[in-house]
């Protein structure tokens, strides 16, 4: 499967240099903005990957304005976004917009770099797997194909081949109250300027139309609504769209086309797992309610999450067991946003306004594995029984293992004849761990860096982070860099007393898997990592 999901499992296993397969069923790329929002823990994950063009040519959302019934007259404008005070730990802190039609030309872009292309037209018709690897049987313009390989990621969506040759259970609800029809659709309208506008009820009957010039000047997704209309029968019908809008919006409007269109409704269901031996699953793997726009992002998640663990273990460095955690630390996360977006579409439904019971949760910035068996805290006293609470809101006041790793600006890499700045994101890549070491002198940190030796250059890197009342002279240090933290941002972010020395180990993913003294914890993490280690 070739949506986002699937790309960017792509893309991380190639930067980590594993060489992979793409394929599609569907003969064309598909069109249509479908998720058009992207929290900022996204755009951090895709500045990971070094893929700025989301984040750049992505567009922030525009207030959303409602109208007093049968006029075009404004009754307020409201935010579809939760408003958070930027912070420097923070780099991406206004959510964007991008339809998921250009969100994946720009990856697939990316994959080029790798001399990796899609192949459309080609579907899994089925798979067998062994101890030793997965044999695939594709299909392309009626040819089959058997196809030997290790793993297989079936980012091909709930309805997929994959989900349902392995027998995933798919548990939920289907929510009949709430069918939506979205598509993108070029039309003008008199007196309509490019705001985000909603006209009519969310209950009863609505639209509203979101402008977006990746369809062209006049485009829009739009998005029609209520139990008064007849969904399933105005999605077969370019006729019946118009109409409708034309009922709904108290103005002449020229209609040019409609783009792509679909129904849905909210099913708010997922897997019990998302693997099973050698073949696993990303992305889609939970439908639920377009309300708060979560799912891509999920999706995108997923894939990232078991892009490291799979390529460690395809080179050799991990064991397989490392897989289990993938399953074990997503399946939480994806269970607890359920409950989130069921709860924003309950509060939409029942209030009338979309925007109603969204916060600041949906940034996804407070998502975290603080359970997962491979993170390790020598600061925190594990208590049996603890509540998991995946899907918190970001407290920056608090850090521990398993949380969203943060960054900091102005940081200042001494190592060199030239002082130049980074940031903390600048250092963190998807095929290695960055560890960490906070010290009050190069000095101090030197044991500590002598531990990493035993580890592969290739998937383990260092920083020292001094103090930033270091002086900037050349240090000399065994480490991959060292850095002074002029400003104090990073020692802020990462809650560091003046004096202390401590260890931050950030995996591959930019989520923080240890965080101990000294040596002795950073072995005893990357035990649970790296094989012999």
């Amino acid at each position: 499967g070739a949506g986002p999901a699937g790309l960017v499992a792509a893309l991380t296993l190639l930067q980590n240099g594993i060489s992979v397969r793409i394929i599609d069923k569907d003969p064309h790329h598909r069109i249509g903005q479908r998720g058009a929002g992207i929290w900022p823990r996204s755009l951090e994950l895709y500045n990971f990957l070094d893929v700025p063009e989301v984040n750049s040519l992505g567009k922030p959302a525009p207030p959303v304005r409602s109208y007093k019934p049968g006029t075009l007259e404004p009754l307020k404008d409201s935010s579809m976004v939760p408003s958070m005070e930027p912070t420097p730990s923070i780099p991406f802190h206004t959510p964007k917009m991008m339809g998921q039609q250009l969100l994946d030309v720009i990856l697939r872009r990316h994959l080029e770099k790798f001399s990796c292309s899609v192949e459309m037209g080609t579907e899994l018709r089925s798979f067998e797997q062994s101890d030793e690897g997965v044999t695939a049987v594709l299909a392309k313009n009626g040819i089959s194909e058997t196809f030997d390989t290790k793993w297989i990621i079936g980012a091909d969506g709930a309805k997929g081949i994959v989900r349902k040759q392995l027998g995933l259970a798919f548990l939920g609800e289907t929510r009949d109250d709430t069918r939506i029809v979205t598509g993108d659709i070029r039309l003008k309208g008199v007196g309509l300027d490019r705001h985000w506008h909603r006209f009519g009820h969310l209950s009863t009957r609505g639209v509203t139309l979101r402008p977006t010039d990746e369809i062209g000047e006049d485009g829009w997704q739009f998005f029609i609504y209520g139990h008064e209309l007849d969904i399933a029968k105005i999605a077969q019908s370019e006729e019946l769209v118009f109409e409708t809008i034309t009922s709904l919006i108290p103005t002449e409007i020229t209609f040019n086309k409609v783009v792509w269109m679909s129904d849905f409704r909210a099913n708010i269901r997922m897997v019990n797992k998302f693997s099973e031996g050698r073949v696993f699953v990303a992305g889609g793997m939970c439908i639920h309610s377009p309300t708060g726009g979560q799912g891509l992002n999920s999706g995108v998640q997923d894939a990232f999450n078991l892009g490291w663990k799979l390529a460690l273990v395809q080179k050799g460095f991990a064991d397989k067991s490392l897989l289990e955690t993938y399953s074990a630390e997503r399946l939480p996360v994806i269970s607890e946003m359920l409950g989130v977006t069921t709860s924003i579409l309950d509060k939409a439904m029942s209030s009338g306004d979309p925007s109603a019971g969204r916060s600041p949760i949906l940034y996804m910035l407070g998502i975290n594995c603080r359970f997962s068996t491979i993170v390790l805290d020598e600061f925190v006293t594990s208590v049996e029984g603890r509540p998991i609470n995946a899907y918190g809101v970001l407290d920056e006041g608090h850090l521990e293992a398993g949380d969203r790793a943060p960054d900091a600006p102005n940081m200042l890499h001494v190592g060199r004849a030239e002082p130049d700045e980074t940031t903390l994101f600048g250092l963190y890549r998807p095929w290695y761990h960055t560890v960490l070491v906070f010290a009050p002198s190069a000095t101090d940190a030197t044991q500590i860096l002598g531990a990493l030796e035993a580890y592969d250059k290739s998937v383990v890197r260092s920083a020292v982070v001094l103090p930033s009342s270091t002086p900037v002279t050349p240090v000399a240090s065994p480490a991959d860099l060292v850095l002074v933290d002029r400003e104090g941002y990073a020692y802020s972010a990462y809650l560091m007393e003046a004096g202390q020395t401590k260890v931050f180990v950030i995996r591959p993913d930019g989520v923080v898997g240890a965080i101990v003294h000294g040596a002795e914890g950073v072995k005893k993490y990357f035990s649970k990592i790296f094989l012999d280690a």
